[in-house]
């Protein structure tokens, strides 16, 4: 090899080196919330920005830590691919805490996200952070259920199991008994083992899946959003699996509704039956007064677009919650 070759080779990763720094300082950082009170349930707020005519949604929903799916369902009349220089791209950005403890892990798999809640630090407020997720595909299902962080390893090696060989040996392409570490390992740069023996949080090489069911059962993160997790979880950490498409909470200024799709396989009940969301809004009101606008939930509730909804507010009328509108550089 001459030198002629060797500079160029050193300007080219110089060149990539500088593209990477550039795709990554552009990131958004997680969204951190300091947790409410026991009685309030949202967090965050719903923002819009104007696209840039280069950008997809995709650009978009990694810019501003959201994933695939997020994105696309909060803004059903843009085009994924070419939303179009200047067009108003809603950030769904506000979230209806889970029914469930707020300790530890926990990963909505309809919602493909996933609310960690750190332990506090004495002298400082309790915090929630969310991140997308990736989750298994309808013929890799993630498990439901309580589980915890048995280890966290660094460049890891994957293993992979001899049902994912043989799928993909029937596609043409085949895997070798063990992927070490680097590019081409879909693992990425970091991994969290669950008790659930074959079950990781972990990070990814193709990025572009995240916040869409595409895994093999694993949970799956933006690679800056693991290193920042794999840094602050501990090991024994719980991380609670749940199955939530729709959410109901209170804010200040009343009782608001969260839907999501359903999983593929619950569409057939979940999907067409409002039982569940009418037993929560009962459940809701029970102890804290406040009215519903019944056709204002089947609205949400056929839409699932995931972003909170007003059913109620303490002086009786029905509003929906107020956009703020944020410009990118």
């Amino acid at each position: 090899m001459n030198m002629t070759s060797v500079k160029v080779r050193n300007l080219k990763a110089s060149r990539y080196a500088l593209l990477v720094s550039v795709l990554v300082t552009s990131v958004a950082p997680a969204a951190t919330y300091v947790l409410p009170p026991s009685d309030v349930d949202l967090v965050g707020a719903i923002t819009t920005v104007e696209a840039r005519h280069h950008e997809t949604l995709l650009d978009i929903a990694r810019a501003h830590d959201l994933g695939f799916e997020d994105i696309v369902r909060a803004n059903p009349g843009l085009d994924p691919w070419i939303p179009g220089e200047g067009s108003e791209v809603i950030l769904p950005t506000r979230y209806i805490l889970p029914r469930a403890p707020r300790q530890g892990v926990v990963l909505n798999l309809p919602e493909l996200r996933m609310y960690y809640y750190p332990k506090p630090v004495k002298g400082e407020a309790p915090l929630v952070v969310t991140y997308p997720i990736s989750i298994g595909r309808m013929d890799w299902q993630t498990p439901i259920g309580e589980t915890h962080v048995v280890k966290k390893v660094t460049n890891p090696a994957w293993y992979p199991p001899e049902s994912i060989r043989k799928e993909h040996a029937e596609d043409g392409r085949p895997l070798p008994k063990v992927v070490p570490a680097g590019p081409d390992n879909p693992l990425g740069a970091f991994a969290i083992r669950l008790a659930i023996p074959g079950y990781l949080i972990h990070s990814t090489n193709k990025p572009a899946g995240v916040g869409m069911r595409v895994t093999h059962g694993c949970i799956r993160m933006y690679p800056e959003d693991i290193e920042t997790l794999f840094s602050d979880i501990p090991v024994g950490e719980k991380v609670l699996i749940i199955n939530q498409p729709y959410k109901v909470g209170w804010s200040l200024d009343g009782l608001y509704m969260e839907a999501h799709m359903p999983l593929e396989e619950d569409a057939e009940t979940l999907g067409k039956d409002m039982t569940s969301v009418t037993e929560m809004l009962v459940a809701a009101t029970s102890k804290r007064n406040g009215p519903v606008d019944w056709d204002r939930v089947r609205v949400i509730f056929e839409q699932a677009d995931g972003l909170p909804a007003r059913m109620s507010n303490e002086a009786g009328t029905t509003v929906e919650a107020a956009q703020i509108t944020v410009q990118t550089k």
